[in-house]
């Protein structure tokens, strides 16, 4: 079996690689559009904030201890983008992280797993209470499950967040 994830290709393109699996005797070759799936995740500046992801260049996202966080991070796949989101004290969305690693185990704890981020660009902060504030984001994991560290978010919610950090 040949599993393929292209983020928004051309029709054509998937036509051909299609063809050219078939040819190479890859047996029943099928493509299921899969689009880039949209996290956030929270970390408490104070412990690691996103100046520090942007000096370090990278990091493994770790420590994560909650059952529904830690299958958030299992379905995480290179490419996903997430909001990076400054906990307890800022409250606000900061910064877009690309994840570059699937989940694997966390070195501290092999119960647990880990995904690799890099920072991809820092966005004008969008508080809890600007997001709360906003109607279209009432169903936002972040408002529903609060203490959630790590939660899906919605195509329509990471646009209208990345519309609300836009200067005014």
């Amino acid at each position: 079996m040949v599993k393929l994830r292209l983020t928004d290709p051309e029709p054509r393109l998937v036509e051909w690689i299609l063809r050219l699996l078939k040819a190479l005797g890859c047996g029943k070759a099928v493509y299921k559009a899969e689009s880039m799936a949209y996290w956030l995740m929270k970390s408490e500046p104070e412990s690691y904030s996103w100046a520090d992801l942007v000096r370090d260049g990278a990091t493994e996202w770790d420590g994560v201890r909650n059952n529904a966080a830690r299958l958030h991070l299992k379905a995480m796949q290179p490419g996903d983008e997430a909001f990076f989101y400054h906990s307890m004290s800022d409250k606000a969305v900061v910064g877009i992280m690309r994840v570059t690693r699937g989940a694997q185990p966390d070195a501290k704890d092999s119960d647990w797993v880990s995904v690799r981020v890099e920072p991809v660009r820092p966005i004008r902060p969008v508080t809890l209470k600007d997001i709360k504030a906003e109607p279209s984001l009432a169903a936002m994991e972040l408002i529903r499950q609060s203490r959630l560290s790590v939660a899906p978010v919605r195509d329509e919610e990471w646009r209208k967040v990345l519309e609300m950090a836009q200067p005014a």
